[in-house]
C-alpha cells in the first residue's frame, strides 16, 4: 500500500526503458502565463521579472517554455477576433520577442501557442458563428490571428508553433480551410507545427498528418470517483497514455502533451478541467495536486513515443499571485514543484540514446 510519500518518491525510480533516437531530449516544458500587463507593465512577458523566471525554470530542470498570447472574441457566435488582449498588440509582440530570445539564450526551446479568450461566457471549443457566411467571416479573422502570431514566432526563432487551441467545434470539419491555413503558416514559420487539441477532441482532428506533432491538452480524468487512490490515478494515467499512443501510431506522428496540470484542490484529477471559481467551499490540497502530477508525469517519462510535456502553468512574474488563487494550477512553491524537479531531472525514454 502506498504511503503518503511513496508516490512522490516513486518518480525517482523509473524503469530505464530503451530510449528512442530522437534529435532532441524530451521536452520538459513549462507554460508561462501572461500577466495583465496593462495593469502591471513591469511584470509581463519580456520584463526583467520574466527573465528571472527563466533562470528559475532552468534550475528546476525545464528545457522548454511555451508562451501563450491571447486574442479576444466577444461571444461563441461572434466573428471578429481582436489581437489586443493583455495590452496593445505592438507592445505584446515586443514583449514576447524579448521573452523568447531570452529563453533561447538560456538554451530553452520555445513553443508559441496563440489562445482565444471568450469575453462573455463559454468555452472556445464551442464556438459556432451559426451560418455558412458567418463561419467564412470567422475563419478569415482566425487566419489573420494565427498568421500574425506565426510571423512573431518566426521572428522570435521559436522552435514550435501551434495553429490553434481547442477548436473542438470545427477541427473535425472544414478540411480544405485547415489545409490552406497550415500551408500559409508554413510559408511564414520555418519551425515545427502542432495543434493543441482538447483531450476528448484529439481523435476527431482532420489534419494531424499535415503537422509535426499530435498536440494534446492532456486533461484526461485519471479516475471517475472522488477519493481515488494513487494506484487508481496511476492506472488512469496509463490508460490515457495508451489512448494518445494509439492516435500517434495511427497518424504516424510523435505525441506532445502541450498542456498538463492539476489544480490544488481535492479530487483534482477526476475532472481536471474544472476551474474552482465555480465551486463552493474550495479547500487547498497540495498533496492532491502533487500525486496527480506524479501519476501522469511519471508514466509519461517512460514512453519512448512521447515527445514531451508542458506543465500548466507558471506566470511571467514568479511570485505574482494576482492571476489565480492558491487553489489554482501553478505548482510554484508547492509540493508539486518537488515532483516537477524530480521528473525533469530523471532520464526520459524519449531522450536520445547515450554512447556506451
Amino acid at each position: 500500500m502506498f504511503t503518503r510519500f511513496c508516490w512522490i518518491c516513486c518518480v525517482l525510480c523509473f524503469v530505464q526503458i530503451a530510449s528512442a533516437h530522437a534529435p532532441q531530449p524530451a521536452l520538459r516544458g513549462i507554460t508561462i502565463g501572461p500577466i495583465e500587463s496593462s495593469q502591471h507593465p513591469e511584470l509581463g512577458y519580456g520584463s526583467d521579472a520574466s527573465e528571472a523566471l527563466l533562470d528559475e525554470l532552468v534550475r528546476l530542470g525545464a528545457n522548454a517554455i511555451s508562451i501563450t498570447p491571447f486574442g479576444r472574441i466577444w461571444s461563441l457566435s461572434s466573428t471578429r477576433i481582436e489581437l489586443d488582449f493583455e495590452w496593445k498588440v505592438e507592445d505584446n509582440r515586443a514583449g514576447i520577442l524579448r521573452l523568447a530570445r531570452a529563453a533561447k539564450a538560456r538554451g530553452l526551446r520555445v513553443l508559441l501557442i496563440p489562445h482565444l479568450w471568450v469575453e462573455t461566457s463559454g468555452w472556445r471549443g464551442e464556438i459556432d458563428p451559426g451560418s455558412p457566411a458567418a463561419w467564412a467571416a470567422y475563419q478569415a479573422q482566425y487566419r489573420r490571428f494565427v498568421l500574425h502570431w506565426a510571423e512573431v514566432a518566426a521572428a522570435a526563432d521559436a522552435d514550435i508553433f501551434s495553429i490553434g487551441v481547442e477548436c473542438k467545434s470545427w477541427s473535425g470539419r472544414f478540411g480544405a480551410y485547415w489545409l490552406e491555413l497550415i500551408h500559409a503558416v508554413r510559408k511564414v514559420f520555418p519551425g515545427e507545427l502542432t495543434y493543441s487539441a482538447n483531450w476528448d477532441e484529439a481523435d476527431n482532428v482532420l489534419f494531424w498528418e499535415q503537422l509535426d506533432y499530435v498536440g494534446i491538452n492532456a486533461f484526461y480524468p485519471l479516475a471517475h470517483h472522488n477519493q481515488a487512490s494513487y494506484e487508481e490515478y496511476a492506472r488512469g494515467a496509463e490508460a490515457a497514455l495508451e489512448r494518445a499512443r494509439t492516435l500517434g501510431d495511427l497518424v504516424r506522428k510523435p505525441v506532445l502533451f502541450v498542456e498538463i496540470g492539476y489544480t490544488t484542490r481535492p479530487d483534482a484529477a477526476v475532472e481536471p478541467w474544472l476551474w474552482p471559481d465555480i465551486m463552493q467551499d474550495v479547500r487547498v490540497d497540495e498533496w492532491e495536486q502533487a500525486r496527480a502530477l506524479a501519476a501522469l508525469m511519471g508514466a509519461s517519462a517512460t514512453k519512448p513515443w512521447l515527445a514531451g510535456v508542458f506543465v500548466w502553468r507558471y506566470y511571467a512574474h514568479l511570485d505574482d499571485v494576482s492571476q489565480e488563487a492558491s487553489w489554482g494550477f501553478s505548482p510554484h512553491g508547492k509540493l508539486a514543484e518537488r515532483v516537477l524537479r524530480n521528473v525533469f531531472r530523471a532520464h526520459w525514454a524519449s531522450d536520445p540514446a547515450t554512447a556506451e
